[in-house]
């Protein structure tokens, strides 16, 4: 059973993603009411942490109903990085992970995210004056490598683990690859199979329904799963895995009810952390999302995505369930 430090997450627990833009606190909230084991904040930029810069400090905002969760920070500087993790630290977070992951071009090419990949010494520096920066159990999420030719992540998962690094989370794809083709999680595998690893491995990447859930977890063995773009709009999908991987039948999916009630607490969460004015328009990129599939919905979305007022959108939520109900969706 997996453990990261003295945080209990199960026998196979099922990790939400950090993801820009997305993994916020409404976000997180609607997916731990679905099942989420364990969460992580979108990732924090080392340098707005320690200028305290109004948005870097907005994002390590936890809540009680979360935990576990950790708080995940980026950066290309050693010290900025010791830095930002004294003051993740005092967010009271469960955990601080590490992003040498992501492959986005303002990101890895000012030598932070999965650049790491491409300077193992200056990983492993990095790595270790964060863990010693904190109290807290540190963890890490990278990539494979950085290309076909520099697949590092096996002495990654070695270098790291010997300094102090408590959980390993591997997206299966090179950034080179960024999002592109299939994850390759043959590499995972061999990471989890080395008898010189203790920590858990947990695999990312290419996760989008509950029966491919269980075939990476019996074909390559990892400790646990961590599901990034397929829980958009879906967050019943954690739920929809544990019921599969201990019944081996799939739930029923989310009703047209389900559907809307979700989107609505989302929307109520993203209004009460954000404001009205924020909370109202940083919602419109998930409602395509939610309500995908449905027939004639389009109207119904162009007005969602163009009004402004939280009455005005309590309206509309209003006559999308008088519509679709009448019709029965």
């Amino acid at each position: 059973m997996p453990r990261i430090g003295n945080i209990d997450l199960g026998e196979f627990p099922l990790l939400l993603a950090p993801m820009e833009d997305v993994s916020d606190p409404p976000f997180r909230y609607v997916c731990k009411m679905h099942g989420a084991d364990m969460m992580y904040t979108e990732f924090i930029s080392s340098e707005g942490l320690i200028r305290s810069a109004a948005k870097s400090m907005k994002k390590l905002d936890i809540f009680e109903y979360e935990r576990p969760i950790g708080i995940q920070i980026f950066g290309g500087d050693v010290e900025a990085m010791r830095e930002s993790a004294i003051i993740s630290t005092e967010a009271n977070p469960d955990l601080i992970d590490i992003n040498y992951g992501c492959p986005v071009k303002n990101v890895a090419c000012r030598g932070a995210g999965a650049a790491l990949l491409k300077d193992l010494p200056r990983m492993v520096a990095m790595t270790d004056a964060i863990v010693k920066a904190t109290h807290l159990p540190v963890t890490v999420k990278t990539r494979l490598g950085w290309d076909e030719d520099t697949k590092n992540v096996e002495q990654v998962a070695e270098r790291l683990q010997d300094i102090g690094i408590h959980a390993l989370t591997v997206h299966g794809r090179t950034r080179v690859q960024m999002y592109k083709g299939e994850a390759k999680w043959e590499l995972i595998s061999k990471i989890k199979n080395n008898p010189r690893i203790r920590i858990p491995i947990f695999g990312n990447g290419d996760i989008t329904s509950p029966q491919k859930a269980l075939e990476y977890k019996n074909r390559y063995g990892v400790d646990g799963i961590m599901v990034g773009r397929a829980s958009i709009g879906n967050p019943w999908i954690f739920n929809e895995i544990k019921h599969f991987l201990k019944t081996g039948e799939e739930l029923a999916p989310p009703t047209f009810e389900n559907r809307l009630s979700t989107c609505i607490a989302h929307f109520h969460k993203s209004v009460e952390w954000k404001g009205e004015r924020y909370g109202v328009i940083e919602m419109r990129t998930h409602y395509g999302h939610y309500f995908r599939g449905l027939d004639n919905f389009k109207p119904f979305r162009a007005r969602l995505v163009t009004t402004d007022s939280i009455e005005g959108m309590y309206e509309i939520f209003e006559e999308i369930a008088q519509y679709y109900e009448e019709i029965e969706v």
